[in-house]
């Protein structure tokens, strides 16, 4: 067939653009939200760790990662038969879809640029920048290219019909599990939990929860691979269960505090974003209004509970946003895609989906600890994991980067 018959140039314009909104998330989108949350000495090496992330990500998908999440039948992991990217060419054509192979490398590209630039945010001010690049070229190799092909790439999970458009596993579990666990590992900042850690700079918090918010279209509609109804579905339950949990997270910090934060009004945002993300395929807007509403006080409780009670150190409440939130989404999908609750109606029985859904998320869990332990190990006999206490109290933009955001 000619390639003039297989490509769907809409199809295609719209993949080209969601690519460049899901980079837009990590840079600038999350350097500006996770650098304003951090303390004005470290904003810098906050920026440069998801800059490094986002070079390094890209050159080790073009050699082997694309291949082995994508390419090959295995239940468990992909082949290296387009390592490289060897074969691919002007006339490829993604599998099942009517867009340039290009394109689909390129899109799914991204999102292994922001699945390990989340957990940034629980190693904050305190982990050498070596030792993040050699932990999340691991763990990319590791955690995320096996669990993107079990979902994604015709794995056992796919086999199974696990749903997840665009990355409650994937992505957010994921990254959610191993934030928590590195900041266990990595142990707490020098003067954690005595001292307060407010924003350096909640404007800068919210411009880019800002453009995590326009970002996210990409994320999920996007992940339809195709600019069709399903898109524009997708695209709508994305920005309502958003536009939910950031209200009712305001509610919450009003009766508790008397007043509504405007980084906390944000942060339930994104936690509305996190949840709805693997359900956006399978959910109507009421199922995404409920789904919002219902992370914001799940993911408010978790906040308090990992930072107040536990005392886990989890700098910008990764796991409890994103983790916490990727997975209640990846579970209610089953009992909001069915079409008596105002989905779609492309899940199997509530209890079947359900049990589906719980599998991948637990095996997720234990692969993503497992591995980030053994990880985390290999890296501290190799470069070690913290900055010394001295560069700590110093700063890490100096520290480790020589440089300073706001110079005296």
């Amino acid at each position: 067939m000619p390639l003039a018959a297989q490509i769907n140039s809409g199809d295609t314009a719209w993949i080209l653009v969601s690519t460049a909104l899901v980079l837009f998330m990590t840079l600038p989108g999350l350097a500006l939200f996770y650098g304003g949350l951090v303390r004005g000495r470290n904003v810098l090496s906050v920026m440069a760790q998801c800059a490094g992330l986002a070079c390094m990500a890209s050159v080790l998908w073009a050699v082997c990662l694309y291949s082995l999440a994508f390419k090959g039948d295995g239940s468990f992991i992909g082949n290296l038969d387009a390592a490289f990217l060897k074969g691919i060419t002007t006339d490829s054509v993604a599998p099942g879809t009517a867009i340039p192979e290009t394109v689909f490398i390129m899109f799914q590209m991204t999102f292994a640029i922001i699945t390990p630039a989340l957990y940034i945010g629980a190693l904050v001010e305190r982990m050498k920048f070596s030792a993040l690049m050699l932990f999340s070229a691991l763990w990319l190799l590791l955690v995320y290219v096996p669990v993107c092909h079990w979902v994604w790439g015709g794995g056992w999970l796919a086999a199974m019909g696990v749903l997840d458009l665009a990355g409650g596993i994937v992505v957010h579990a994921t990254a959610g599990v191993s934030a928590i666990v590195l900041a266990i590992i990595l142990k707490k900042r020098n003067d954690f939990p005595g001292h307060a850690h407010p924003p350096h700079n909640p404007g800068m918090v919210f411009i880019g929860a800002a453009m995590l918010w326009v970002g996210w279209f990409g994320f999920n509609a996007g992940s339809q691979l195709s600019a069709g109804g399903g898109a524009g579905m997708t695209m709508l339950v994305t920005h309502l269960s958003a536009c939910s949990a950031g209200l009712v997270w305001s509610l919450i910090e009003r009766v508790r505090n008397g007043k509504v934060g405007l980084v906390g009004m944000v942060t339930g945002l994104i936690a509305g974003l996190a949840a709805i993300t693997p359900a956006s395929g399978v959910v109507g807007p009421m199922g995404a209004i409920f789904i919002g509403a219902l992370s914001a006080v799940l993911c408010f409780f978790a906040v308090n509970l990992i930072r107040e009670k536990l005392h886990i150190d989890d700098s910008l409440d990764v796991f409890a946003v994103h983790g916490v939130g990727g997975i209640l989404g990846t579970l209610l999908l089953s009992v909001f895609g069915q079409t008596s609750m105002g989905g779609l109606g492309l899940v199997k029985p509530v209890m079947e989906q359900l049990g589906i859904q719980s599998l991948a998320v637990g095996v997720t869990i234990v692969w993503s600890i497992i591995a980030t332990v053994v990880i985390a190990f290999v890296v501290k006999l190799v470069t070690g994991l913290r900055v010394t206490p001295e560069q700590e109290q110093e700063g890490l933009d100096y520290a480790e980067h020589g440089e300073t955001a706001y110079p005296e």
